[in-house]
Protein backbone atom coordinates (compact mmCIF):
# COMPACT_ATOMS: atom_id res chain seq x y z
CA UNK A 1 0.00 0.00 0.00
CA UNK A 2 1.17 3.15 -0.76
CA UNK A 3 -0.26 6.78 0.61
CA UNK A 4 -0.05 9.92 -1.54
CA UNK A 5 -1.23 12.68 -2.40
CA UNK A 6 -4.49 12.72 -4.15
CA UNK A 7 -5.30 13.93 -8.29
CA UNK A 8 -7.85 14.13 -10.29
CA UNK A 9 -7.88 10.75 -11.71
CA UNK A 10 -8.21 9.76 -8.02
CA UNK A 11 -11.85 11.09 -7.99
CA UNK A 12 -13.74 8.30 -9.03
CA UNK A 13 -11.96 5.97 -6.43
CA UNK A 14 -12.95 8.45 -3.85
CA UNK A 15 -16.36 8.33 -4.92
CA UNK A 16 -16.61 4.66 -5.04
CA UNK A 17 -15.29 5.01 -0.94
CA UNK A 18 -18.05 7.62 -0.65
CA UNK A 19 -20.93 4.94 -1.60
CA UNK A 20 -19.89 2.69 0.55
CA UNK A 21 -20.46 4.96 3.81
CA UNK A 22 -23.59 6.84 2.56
CA UNK A 23 -25.65 4.99 5.04
CA UNK A 24 -23.38 6.72 7.96
CA UNK A 25 -23.06 10.10 6.73
CA UNK A 26 -25.88 10.69 4.23
CA UNK A 27 -25.50 11.47 0.10
CA UNK A 28 -22.11 12.58 -1.07
CA UNK A 29 -22.17 11.06 -4.81
CA UNK A 30 -24.22 12.66 -5.82
CA UNK A 31 -23.69 15.62 -4.10
CA UNK A 32 -22.16 19.03 -5.96
CA UNK A 33 -20.92 20.00 -2.57
CA UNK A 34 -18.60 16.83 -2.12
CA UNK A 35 -17.79 16.89 -5.69
CA UNK A 36 -16.20 20.59 -5.24
CA UNK A 37 -14.66 19.48 -1.78
CA UNK A 38 -13.09 17.12 -3.21
CA UNK A 39 -11.91 18.61 -6.13
CA UNK A 40 -10.68 21.90 -3.92
CA UNK A 41 -8.65 19.61 -1.81
CA UNK A 42 -7.38 17.75 -4.03
CA UNK A 43 -6.08 21.10 -6.40
CA UNK A 44 -4.54 23.04 -2.48
CA UNK A 45 -2.79 19.10 -2.19
CA UNK A 46 -4.68 18.36 1.01
CA UNK A 47 -6.03 15.45 0.17
CA UNK A 48 -4.22 12.09 0.42
CA UNK A 49 -5.21 8.56 -0.73
CA UNK A 50 -4.12 4.85 0.01
CA UNK A 51 -4.09 2.77 -3.39
CA UNK A 52 -3.20 -0.53 -3.32
CA UNK A 53 -1.98 -2.60 -6.81
CA UNK A 54 -4.72 -5.06 -7.70
CA UNK A 55 -4.68 -6.88 -10.92
CA UNK A 56 -2.26 -4.32 -12.28
CA UNK A 57 -4.38 -1.23 -11.78
CA UNK A 58 -4.14 1.08 -8.43
CA UNK A 59 -7.28 1.03 -6.57
CA UNK A 60 -7.99 3.61 -4.25
CA UNK A 61 -8.28 2.08 -0.88
CA UNK A 62 -8.15 5.00 1.41
CA UNK A 63 -8.64 8.69 1.45
CA UNK A 64 -8.55 11.49 3.42
CA UNK A 65 -9.07 15.22 3.27
CA UNK A 66 -7.38 18.20 5.30
CA UNK A 67 -7.99 21.36 6.54
CA UNK A 68 -4.34 23.24 8.25
CA UNK A 69 -5.26 26.56 10.04
CA UNK A 70 -2.54 26.10 12.64
CA UNK A 71 -2.50 25.57 15.32
CA UNK A 72 -5.59 23.62 15.14
CA UNK A 73 -5.75 21.19 12.31
CA UNK A 74 -8.91 19.27 11.11
CA UNK A 75 -9.48 15.88 9.46
CA UNK A 76 -12.75 16.90 6.88
CA UNK A 77 -12.72 13.46 5.88
CA UNK A 78 -11.38 9.77 6.20
CA UNK A 79 -12.46 6.82 4.89
CA UNK A 80 -11.31 3.01 4.16
CA UNK A 81 -12.65 0.78 1.82
CA UNK A 82 -14.92 -1.97 3.85
CA UNK A 83 -12.47 -4.32 3.46
CA UNK A 84 -9.99 -3.12 4.62
CA UNK A 85 -10.78 -1.53 7.76
CA UNK A 86 -8.95 -2.19 10.89
CA UNK A 87 -5.79 -3.08 8.70
CA UNK A 88 -3.78 -0.23 9.16
CA UNK A 89 -4.83 1.99 6.08
CA UNK A 90 -7.08 4.59 8.23
CA UNK A 91 -3.73 4.31 10.61
CA UNK A 92 -0.85 5.33 7.44
CA UNK A 93 -3.27 7.86 5.95
CA UNK A 94 -3.18 9.73 9.43
CA UNK A 95 0.35 9.77 9.70
CA UNK A 96 0.70 10.98 6.42
CA UNK A 97 -1.37 13.59 6.73
CA UNK A 98 -0.01 14.21 10.41
CA UNK A 99 3.82 14.13 8.88
CA UNK A 100 2.72 16.30 5.53
CA UNK A 101 0.29 18.67 7.30
CA UNK A 102 1.13 19.38 10.60
CA UNK A 103 3.25 21.89 12.43
CA UNK A 104 2.87 22.30 16.15
CA UNK A 105 2.25 23.45 18.92
CA UNK A 106 -1.29 22.54 18.54
CA UNK A 107 -4.42 20.24 17.72
CA UNK A 108 -6.03 17.92 15.10
CA UNK A 109 -9.81 17.84 15.82
CA UNK A 110 -12.02 15.64 14.03
CA UNK A 111 -15.66 15.34 13.80
CA UNK A 112 -17.12 11.41 14.33
CA UNK A 113 -20.46 10.21 15.33
CA UNK A 114 -21.74 10.68 18.73
CA UNK A 115 -21.88 7.95 21.64
CA UNK A 116 -25.52 6.68 20.63
CA UNK A 117 -25.30 7.00 16.63
CA UNK A 118 -25.69 3.65 15.28
CA UNK A 119 -22.58 4.48 13.30
CA UNK A 120 -20.73 4.57 16.24
CA UNK A 121 -19.96 1.27 16.84
CA UNK A 122 -20.21 -0.47 13.71
CA UNK A 123 -17.93 1.67 12.05
CA UNK A 124 -15.38 1.71 14.68
CA UNK A 125 -14.49 5.55 13.66
CA UNK A 126 -14.64 6.44 18.13
CA UNK A 127 -11.94 3.33 18.75
CA UNK A 128 -10.04 4.55 15.76
CA UNK A 129 -9.51 7.72 17.07
CA UNK A 130 -9.02 7.04 20.57
CA UNK A 131 -6.37 4.61 19.02
CA UNK A 132 -4.41 7.59 17.82
CA UNK A 133 -4.74 9.63 20.80
CA UNK A 134 -7.43 11.55 20.67
CA UNK A 135 -10.16 12.33 23.07
CA UNK A 136 -13.60 13.25 23.24
CA UNK A 137 -14.23 16.83 23.55
CA UNK A 138 -17.97 18.79 23.09
CA UNK A 139 -20.57 17.91 20.88
CA UNK A 140 -20.96 18.95 17.54
CA UNK A 141 -23.90 19.64 14.81
CA UNK A 142 -25.81 16.66 13.86
CA UNK A 143 -24.69 14.58 10.72
CA UNK A 144 -26.67 15.25 7.44
CA UNK A 145 -29.12 12.19 8.57
CA UNK A 146 -29.54 13.71 11.85
CA UNK A 147 -27.11 11.52 13.63
CA UNK A 148 -25.20 13.35 16.53
CA UNK A 149 -21.84 13.93 16.51
CA UNK A 150 -18.79 15.04 18.94
CA UNK A 151 -15.81 16.65 18.54
CA UNK A 152 -12.46 14.33 19.00
CA UNK A 153 -8.72 16.30 19.54
CA UNK A 154 -5.75 15.16 20.05
CA UNK A 155 -2.69 17.75 21.01
CA UNK A 156 0.58 18.18 18.50
CA UNK A 157 3.96 19.29 19.76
Amino acid sequence: MIVRTARKQDVPGLLGLAAEVEHWFGPMVDDPGFHRALDDHIRRELALVAVEERAGAAEVVGGLLFGARPPVHHVHWLVVSGQLRGKGVGRALMDEATRVFVRGPGSIEVITFGADHPGAVSSGARVFYENLGFSPAEAAEPGPEGGSRQVYRRSVG
